[in-house]
């Protein structure tokens, strides 16, 4: 019997090898992309599929250590995994896709030097992402900073602590109180990270800038509903303002920017002041691409999916992640129209479901539906201060800092960035943080430029 099993798998790989791999286009290398294509790339062999993998950038951004990355804890490279290092067996493009017609199984595709080219495929892992959610503000075009890549994370840091060497050397009373005031709109779990880590590394920095007062610094947090971070209980979302209060952080709740033209703020509560930094961290949208596609979108332009992750009503096209609308099982008993949230949670599970149902696809297997179980939250609010709602024990404090650290370093893709991101923290607590601004980074040739101009 044990030559006939043989025979049979010898047979199985001779029937293979003799169709064409399947042509796997994957657009986006975040998470959803990431890990969606690694996990292909160990489940299917060379013989069944053929893995490509579009994005513009040549790496997948860990956001969650962003704030940390802005406060100078992590080395900003460290919290990004290089595409090509990991998806050894993926053809990695580094480009921008401009249209998708999936009709005709085809993708067109536009490089960094303007160069266009067309990619065709047989299934689709649609996965480009979100960028960030703006309004009709007057000024936040000219004024807002996002937070969503690892560049605008080293501006903002570089940002902040330019604000405290011009503020320290000024003379101008107004120019100083502007410089040192600074705004963070929205309450979610970017806007808390980022508020409470730059406000902390502001402080600390202030040891060197005898000049300046930790009283004169004015650091301002706005959002639009009744409290911050949804994702963490109602008690622990209160005990998040207050920590941030006794900081002498300004939070108003239910407030919305009304205008930030020029820098000169007015809030709908009627308060106004002037400030040279506004952090927008109010929310996601999914990737305007999608619009260019033929694929189902619902009213928030998310793809249409089902809880198999498969584009609704189409063959050979799965999306997960930011840019889809994919039904929440955990809570259609409450509300049948329930979809997951953009998290990233959500990303890291569906990708698993996704690519176990795209090898289902391919090799004739039943799919799998995606029903996510909440775990629990983590925020981190600074050094050594943090809060964490898990399995339903609420931390607070440095036990949940520290849970918030081991946490995202555990999810942290590869075992090198692991070992980098651990030697980064040990860094920083032993010979402490710099707080240096690097200003040049926003504009390198400035200098040249001038000596050639002269």
């Amino acid at each position: 019997m044990g030559w006939l099993y043989l025979w049979h798998l010898r047979w199985q790989d001779l029937s293979v090898s003799n169709q064409k791999p399947t042509r796997i286009l994957v657009i986006g290398g975040g998470y959803v992309g990431m890990y969606a294509a690694f996990r292909l790339q160990k489940k299917l062999r060379s013989t069944e599929a053929q893995i490509t993998v579009v994005d513009p950038q040549p790496h997948m951004t860990y956001k969650p250590f962003l704030p940390e990355a802005a406060a100078g804890y992590i080395e900003p490279r460290h919290v990004v995994v290089p595409l090509r290092r990991v998806l050894r067996q993926c053809k990695v493009v580094t480009a921008r896709v401009d249209r998708v017609n999936h009709a005709v199984r085809r993708a067109w595709l536009t490089t960094s030097d303007g160069h266009t080219s067309t990619i065709d495929y047989d299934i689709l892992v649609m996965s480009p992402g979100s960028i960030a959610r703006t309004l009709p503000v007057p000024g936040l075009a000219e004024q807002g900073i996002s937070f969503q890549t690892v560049g605008e994370a080293i501006y903002l840091r570089n940002h902040v602590l330019s604000r405290l060497d011009t503020a320290s050397t000024t003379e101008d009373a107004e120019l100083r109180k502007r410089l040192l005031t600074f705004m963070v709109v929205g309450g979610g779990y970017a806007g808390i990270e980022v508020l409470a880590e730059l406000e902390d590394m502001a402080r600390y920095a202030l040891r060197y800038h005898p000049e300046l007062e930790p009283a004169e610094m004015r650091w301002v947090l706005v959002e639009a509903t009744a409290r911050v971070m949804p994702e963490v209980s109602h008690k622990l979302g209160v005990y998040t303002v207050e920590q941030l209060t006794e900081r002498g952080i300004q939070v108003f709740l239910e407030t919305r920017v009304e205008t930030m033209t020029d820098g000169k703020v007015r809030l709908s509560d009627g308060t106004e002041f002037e400030t040279g930094t506004i952090v927008w961290t109010a929310g996601v949208k999914a990737n305007p691409m999608l619009a260019k596609t033929d694929l189902p979108l619902d009213a928030r332009g998310r793809v249409r999916c089902t809880t198999a992750l498969q584009v609704a009503g189409l063959a050979g096209a799965y999306s997960a992640g930011d840019c889809a609308g994919v039904p929440d099982l955990s809570k259609l008993e409450e509300d049948p129209n329930a979809t997951c949230s953009p998290s990233a949670q959500h990303a890291v599970r569906q990708a698993k479901v996704l690519a176990d149902n795209v090898v289902a696809g391919i090799r004739g297997k039943q799919v799998t539906q995606y029903e996510h179980k909440y775990v629990g939250s983590v925020a981190s609010l600074g050094l050594y201060k943090g809060v964490a709602d898990v399995f339903g024990i609420k931390l607070r404090g440095p036990l949940a800092w520290f849970m918030h650290r081991t946490y995202h370093l555990s999810r942290m893709p590869t075992f090198n960035r692991k070992v980098r991101v651990l030697i980064d923290w040990t860094e920083a607590l032993v010979l402490r943080r710099e707080v240096v601004a690097l200003g040049q980074i926003n504009d390198p040739k400035a200098e040249f430029d001038r000596a050639a101009a002269s």
